[in-house]
């Protein structure tokens, strides 16, 4: 086995390695945390690791009511949870959701404006009190949003069932705890799942426009970690090398993709905000056919991505290939049918898709009816160019 645990400060301090959420005590005394909120979802809110991490941390409160497309009623309850109890940090704990939420709600704590008044737009991020955002530990139990290297967390705004995006600077945790031992008990379709998600987000930062090449070179290695590691995490959820090697990949996709995202993204928001469905899984089932539509632009970057895999096909057949195989392999469905999503909103999903800010980062522009066709491709399974 390589060596699996250790310490780095990119994008910032990362303590890497089985069984250091025993040192989460630690990790709040570097944060400045004395009094932490621990924000978790549903599922963990009576998982042993939930209850450790409380008994580490002398009983912190939880706060586990957290969806898995977290909502803003969700931070209001986290917020009213943060404030009743006097807090001064929040250990977020779990998946995407409860990292997102975590991190959202110590943002709000001391803010006195709306949270959408800070959606990812233009400078909004400027209109916050610095003074009043809280710190944050942040603790991954899936390996694929890397929200736990991230300065944003996804929200859904129920009214306009759109997800929006609240970033700022500050949100980015003090101290990261990546221990495989806590994603040991993954399902394999969790896993899967969510391992797929790190890929897309390596793989759309590394097509996006612009130059980066620092988000570049993290996405590519990003890559070849998901295309050796992941196959073996879901095969033996006990191999502590692979859950560790995935974390990293989950990690290193988030570090990336401040290049950019793109039109896989752009759509899975709507479509998760308007079918509440996985957003990893989401990612997984949409990927091919947005590389589809994004063929000419991307050839010679999947080409070399090819040649990292270590494909005998370095094309961007040989690519595409290797996707639906993946996919195949791991039970991820072809269809976005076969995660229950129907195409009888496809105009509304498109033009959500075209506004959402993730289209900004796709390789070429692409209009509602472009995003509505993608859209109606991925439900009825219909893939230009594959067999």
């Amino acid at each position: 086995m390589t060596n699996i645990r250790g310490n780095w400060n990119y994008p910032t301090t990362v303590w890497a390695g089985p069984g250091r959420l025993d040192e989460v005590s630690a990790a709040c005394a570097r944060a400045g945390i004395h009094k932490p909120l621990i924000v978790t979802d549903a599922g963990l809110a009576n998982h042993a690791m939930t209850a450790r991490c409380s008994s580490l941390l002398n009983g912190a409160a939880v706060f586990s009511d957290v969806a898995g497309n977290p909502s803003a009623a969700h931070v209001e309850r986290g917020l009213a949870a943060y404030r009743s109890g006097g807090h001064d940090g929040v250990v977020a704990l779990g998946g995407g959701a409860a990292l997102d939420t975590g991190k959202v709600v110590a943002f709000m704590a001391g803010q006195s404006r709306p949270l959408w008044d800070f959606e990812d737009i233009g400078d909004w991020w400027t209109r916050a009190d610095p003074a009043g955002i809280a710190p944050i530990v942040a603790i991954p139990t899936t390996a694929g949003t890397g929200s736990e290297v991230g300065r944003a967390g996804v929200i859904l705004n129920e009214e306009t069932h759109q997800k929006k995006i609240i970033f700022h600077p500050l949100m980015l945790p003090k101290i990261v705890i990546l221990d495989p031992e806590l994603t040991v008990g993954l399902p394999r379709h969790v896993t899967a799942a969510t391992g797929i998600d790190a890929f897309v987000h390596c793989f759309e930062a590394y097509c996006a426009p612009g130059f980066h090449p620092m988000a570049e070179g993290i996405a590519l290695e990003g890559m070849r970690l998901v295309a050796e590691y992941l196959p073996r995490a879901c095969a033996d959820g006990q191999d502590l090398e692979a859950r560790a090697q995935m974390l990293a990949a989950a990690s290193m996709g988030a570090t990336a993709f401040q290049k950019g995202l793109g039109g896989v993204h752009a759509i899975a928001h709507p479509v998760g905000s308007w079918f509440n469905t996985h957003h990893g899984l989401t990612n997984a089932v949409i990927l091919p056919y947005v590389m589809c539509h994004n063929r000419d632009a991307i050839s010679d970057r999947c080409a070399r991505i090819a040649r990292v895999l270590g494909l005998q096909d370095a094309s961007f057949e040989g690519l595409l290939a290797w996707v639906l195989a993946l996919r195949t392999q791991l039970d991820i469905p072809h269809t976005l049918a076969g995660i229950g999503v129907d195409d009888h909103n496809a105009a509304v999903i498109g033009h959500e898709a075209a506004l959402d800010p993730s289209a900004g980062g796709n390789p070429i522009a692409i209009d509602a009816a472009g995003y509505e066709a993608i859209f109606r491709a991925a439900v009825a399974g219909q893939l230009p160019g594959a067999a």
